[in-house]
């Protein structure tokens, strides 16, 4: 990979990365929403969406965790001119 495209992989990891900060804080939100939730109405539908609602966030948060990691091996990969001598074009 290149020395241009490596920084636009580094801009996407960036990126990438402050949407999982803000998603994580969503949740957080979300989660405080549904704790603050009166025992009364804990069998209740708006308990049940917010419980539905933090799963998706996880779900989400997760997925973006695979994504920071494979965007981090391929910052990794040599860059041109410094490939292995089995390297063939």
């Amino acid at each position: 990979m290149n020395k241009t495209r490596r920084q636009k992989l580094h801009s996407l990891f960036d990126t990438v990365s402050e949407a999982k900060k803000q998603i994580e804080m969503l949740r957080d939100e979300e989660e405080e929403y549904r704790d603050n939730i009166p025992e009364n109405l804990q069998s209740s539908a708006r308990y049940d969406d917010a419980e539905a609602a933090i799963d998706a966030l996880d779900s989400v948060i997760d997925s973006l965790d695979e994504a920071l990691d494979s965007i981090e091996e391929l910052q990794e990969t040599p860059t041109v001119g410094k490939q292995s001598k089995d390297y063939v074009r």
